[in-house]
């Protein structure tokens, strides 16, 4: 299970939500093998004042909270993809991109009515 959160100047980004949703899905479903159909994304846009760091204007920041499960090796190919594929699909520089990697236990979600322990996924998360 993955759920991506994405932060970032209204100003610059709203107009462009589809085109970042496709952007960072295909960097987490060729990273992790996610099925194309598990497309959890939120958007968190900020007035320009209320987003504040010493970046560029299309700053933006990207946080994919997981189950644990998978190896440092597949977290640094997730990493890896969103610099190599991501930013430059979208016009990034390095700097204006961070990719966070939130993990925690199926135990602590809550999915359909049960822990996520509990559930039968179509795709493996220990990779």
């Amino acid at each position: 299970m993955a759920h991506v959160k994405v932060h970032g100047r209204r100003s610059v980004w709203a107009s462009r939500r589809q085109e970042v949703s496709d952007a960072i899905h295909g960097a987490v479903t060729s990273a992790w093998g996610l099925p194309q159909d598990k497309r959890f994304h939120r958007f968190f846009w900020f007035d320009d004042d209320d987003l504040v760091a010493p970046r560029g204007d299309a700053y933006l920041v990207v946080e994919v909270v997981c189950f644990t499960g998978r190896s440092p090796a597949a977290v640094r190919a997730l990493v890896a993809a969103f610099y190599d594929d991501v930013a430059p699909a979208l016009g990034l520089a390095a700097d204006d991109l961070e990719v966070i990697v939130l993990e925690s236990p199926p135990t602590h979600w809550g999915i359909r009515g049960r822990a996520g322990d509990e559930l039968t996924l179509d795709y493996r998360v220990d990779v």
